[in-house]
Order: C-alpha cells, then sequence, then structure tokens
C-alpha cells in the first residue's frame, strides 16, 4: 500500500508538457510541487505556475540553481525537456531522486550506452527513472492489458493513426523531412533516427508480456502530398512527402511477434492513400483475438476547439502518463523501470 504522506516533486522545464504536468501536479492529493527548474535567465524568481499558464500563483519560484533544486530534497523530478540531458538526468539519479520523464526515453535500448550510464547511476543512487507518453509508452501499457484474457497470443500491434497537420509547425516534426521529394536518399534513416525512442517501446511491451527480443526492425514508407500544402511554419509542396507510416518490429525466434505501427499524415490525401483514424488501437492475434479503439475528445464544445486546444490535448496525454505514474516510480527498485515494473497508473484525481 502506498504512503499517503505528499512526495515532494520538482517540476523540470516550463515548456509545453510542464504546462500540463504542473496543473496535475498542484492537485494531485499524493504530490506537492516544492521546486521547478528553468533553464532561461528571464524565468528564473517567476512563479512556476504563472509560467506554465494558470491563472494563480502557487508559490514556488522558478530556478536555474541546480545545487538549490537538489538541497530541496525531492523525491522525484518531473523531467519533461524535449530531448533527454544525461548528465543532469545522471546528477539527479545519483543523488537518490527519482526521475520519470516524457524526455524521449524509455528503456535506452535505441541509445545503448546511455542506457547503461543512467541505469548505473539509478542504482547508485538507489533511484528508479521511469519514461512514458501516450506512444511509445501508455499505448504499450493498453497493448499489455489487452492480452489479459487470452490463453495465448501469437501477435501484437499498437496502432496510432492521427492527421497531424494542426502540428505542423511542432519541432516535434523538424526532423521527420515533411516536404522532402519521394525517394529522396537517407530519408528512411534520418526517420528512423527521429523516432528510434519507438525501439524503446517495442521493448516496454515485450518486457510486459515476458518476452526475450533477438532483434527490432524499422521500415518506413512515404507518401505524397497531392496538392500545396499551406500549413502554419511548415508548407508541404504537392508531390513532396506529406505522409510517413513507421513500424518499429520485434522479433524473437524468427518471428514477429510486436509491431508498433505510426502512421502520420499532413493532408487527408496523399498518394499512395494513407487514411488517418486520428486515434490508437490494439490488435492481438490471439485466442481469442481482440481489437481495441481509444478515441480521444476535448473536452470543450466541438465548435469551439482551437489548434492551440489541440495541442494541449497532446501534451496532456503526454504529462498525465508520468504524474500519475509518480508514487509508484518512487516506491520500485532502483535502476530503469517500465509498465512491467509497477502497478498500473491511475487517475487519483475525479473532478
Amino acid at each position: 500500500m502506498l504512503d499517503t504522506t505528499p512526495l515532494r516533486v520538482v517540476q523540470w522545464t516550463t515548456g509545453n508538457v510542464a504546462r500540463a504536468a504542473v496543473p496535475a501536479v498542484l492537485r494531485h492529493p499524493l504530490l506537492e510541487l516544492v521546486g521547478c527548474y528553468a533553464w532561461s535567465p528571464e524565468k528564473a524568481g517567476r512563479d512556476a505556475a504563472l509560467l506554465c499558464g494558470l491563472p494563480e500563483p502557487c508559490g514556488v519560484e522558478a530556478s536555474a540553481d541546480i545545487p538549490a533544486l537538489l538541497a530541496l530534497k525531492p523525491d522525484c523530478v518531473v523531467y519533461t525537456p524535449l530531448h533527454l540531458d544525461a548528465e543532469v538526468v545522471e546528477r539527479l539519479l545519483r543523488a537518490g531522486i527519482n526521475v520519470v520523464t516524457t524526455a524521449e526515453f524509455l528503456t535506452g535500448h535505441s541509445v545503448p550506452e546511455l542506457r547503461e550510464r543512467l541505469d548505473a547511476a539509478a542504482r547508485e543512487g538507489g533511484a528508479s527513472l521511469f519514461g512514458s507518453g501516450m506512444n511509445p509508452g501508455y499505448t504499450q501499457l493498453l497493448g499489455a492489458v489487452a492480452t489479459g484474457i487470452c490463453s495465448e497470443v501469437r501477435h501484437i500491434r499498437t496502432v496510432e493513426s492521427v492527421d497531424v497537420s494542426h502540428f505542423a509547425a511542432d519541432s516535434n516534426m523538424d526532423a521527420l523531412g515533411w516536404g522532402r521529394p519521394l525517394g529522396d536518399p537517407g530519408h528512411a534513416d534520418d526517420v528512423r533516427a527521429a523516432v528510434a525512442v519507438f525501439e524503446d517501446g517495442v521493448y516496454v511491451l515485450a518486457d510486459c508480456l515476458g518476452i526475450t527480443l533477438d532483434a527490432v526492425e524499422c521500415r518506413v514508407e512515404f507518401a505524397a502530398a497531392k496538392r500545396d500544402l499551406d500549413l502554419p511554419g511548415r508548407p508541404v509542396a504537392a508531390g513532396t512527402v506529406a505522409g510517413l507510416d513507421v513500424r518499429f518490429v520485434g522479433i524473437s525466434g524468427g518471428r514477429e511477434l510486436i509491431d508498433l505501427h505510426q502512421r502520420w499524415v499532413m493532408d487527408h490525401e496523399v498518394e499512395p492513400p494513407m487514411p488517418a483514424e486520428h486515434g490508437y488501437r490494439i490488435e492481438v492475434d490471439g485466442n481469442p483475438k481482440v481489437t481495441l479503439t481509444l478515441g480521444l475528445l476535448p473536452d470543450q464544445p466541438l465548435d469551439t476547439l482551437t489548434a492551440a486546444d489541440m495541442h494541449g490535448i497532446g501534451m496532456r496525454i503526454t504529462a498525465m502518463p508520468i504524474v500519475h505514474a509518480i508514487p509508484h516510480v518512487v516506491a520500485a527498485r532502483p535502476g530503469i523501470v517500465t509498465y512491467a515494473d509497477l502497478p498500473v497508473p491511475a487517475a487519483r484525481i475525479i473532478r
């Protein structure tokens, strides 16, 4: 049973994901926000809640003073930069501070040298490191749960199928090569490198299912825009790349057992066709065969929905899996942990 004493939490950076994470931490009955890191000097000394878009201050000032934040002796850091700074995370773990993160790190299998380094730091500090997000991360947990009614499982696929044109200008899209010519040499390799964290997602699902993998393969297909796309911050010319179909396939004993399938399009009409279902689907080839569909709807009238609201939903489903996992991560064994090591995290707030 979890201790009900509030856990001391430090938020690390105040960007897009933090705008969803900080309000959730402030409302969570088992969490207490005690510090906030902001790397830019103009943010230092400002209230964390106000930096994250809340209307009222919370009384916690952002700071760029890492030693001072360590001196707060937090139980956990919510680490949400876009990319992981290995030196900073290693420092936190060696100090005995648990870390939950959305910064493109789940198991570290996609970056083996970093995996060994951070796992060693966590074990030395007696701390745990947990990475998630919606996908990869929470979607693979849903996949594992879907197998719980099967007497046998032969293959499992998790599918994300989304029109990403609302997020065209987002920095997450920069390395995917939207607008490059079809057949551009090296494009598939560049996509694989940009989304290598999905390899970690294959291992998360394998861990949950008790599967030892021999290899993970990445397969990339492209589709072209059928018309010029005047997207804010990222115009895409007709005939250039406007659709990506990316699969990370886990193989064991010569069999393809796990498939993380991502389909992202910048328009509903691309060639060849890549229909986007605007959600997530789990497909289990087992006994029985299982299909789960996860749809997401905004908590507001659709006629009031803006691009900023859509972006906010994306950030919320990215942040919530790690916030809800904090108590379980603090209680977990030292080292890198995955959903295979934790009870299923669930929301504590129903309002």
